[in-house]
């Protein structure tokens, strides 16, 4: 069952919204997704709460520190968000189980000294330092073409770990949030540039969460010019004939060329216990 924790010390560094959007791009995917809310102050548990049940299911997780909890049988993949300030032993109690760490950074000198701090522990963490535990960071509220996101890239270089991309502030993520969704979940193209900076993001991830993942970036490129063949060359100029001299053309595929099915959403987990069972 793989499992990705979302971790930062620093608080307000976007933690939940990246957890909340890893969760609805995996139950996308038709995946049996657990939400685990680590953090005190419950923020995706109350994004749960104003999600529509129309939409694919996330199932809340609410853990105590103080508790050992076991996942209900049928869930497929967990997401975890974490507190800030979060060291020590309860740092590695999460990252022991976890498959994929994310550390998201907003461009500070503040945040990026708390994260290098936060990496330097991890990095002393066995599972880490193994490479059982991939670790990845994801610059937050940053415009890609700006000096910011260079100095980022930068930043994480020096630190030897991988920098998955960035994410703009964008005022969509606020509204979308509030409604219980997320980029993934809206309708249309008006959101089509946010969607293109989680792109390398799930592709780093999708081999570790046994995902797969069909980039836009590749699908936005135009196909490249080549020069017509001459039996092109010949087509364009019959082209321009009479229609009634052209012959019957029949489409090979009936139907809409272009037209897509999304994976069925995973049932609701049935009878998943909130509750922790005490050591």
């Amino acid at each position: 069952m793989p499992v990705i924790a979302v971790i930062n010390r620093k608080g307000g560094s976007g933690k939940s919204t990246l957890s909340t959007h890893l969760a609805a791009w995996l139950s996308q995917q038709g995946r049996a997704v657990m939400l685990g809310d680590v953090d005190r102050q419950q923020s995706t548990r109350a994004w749960l709460k104003r999600r529509a049940i129309t939409l694919p299911t996330i199932v809340p997780w609410a853990l105590d520190q103080k508790n050992v909890l076991k996942v209900p049988p049928g869930v497929t993949h967990v997401v975890l968000d974490t507190p800030g300030g979060m060291h020590g032993f309860e740092l590695a109690k999460v990252v022991m189980s976890a498959d994929a760490v994310i550390m998201p950074v907003c461009h500070s000198m503040f945040d990026r000294e708390s994260a290098a701090a936060c990496y330097a522990e991890l990095q002393t963490l066995p599972r880490v330092a193994s490479g059982r535990c991939k670790l990845g960071v994801v610059g937050m509220r940053l415009d890609a073409r700006t000096k910011a996101a260079d100095a980022m890239k930068e930043w994480a270089k020096t630190l030897d770990v991988p920098f998955l991309g960035v994410l703009r502030e964008a005022q969509l993520y606020v509204r979308s949030l509030d409604s219980g969704l997320t980029m993934f979940d809206l309708p249309g193209n008006a959101h089509a540039a946010d969607l293109l900076q989680w792109d390398p993001i799930l592709e780093w991830l999708s081999p570790i969460m046994k995902v797969p993942h069909i980039s836009r970036t590749a699908a936005a490129e135009p196909a490249p010019v080549t020069a017509p063949s001459a039996q092109e060359d010949g087509q364009r100029v019959n082209a321009t004939r009479a229609a009634s001299l052209m012959p019957a053309q029949k489409g090979l595929v009936p139907g809409n060329l272009y037209a897509f099915t999304r994976p069925a959403p995973s049932p609701q987990v049935a009878g998943a216990p909130q509750f922790f069972l005490r050591r």
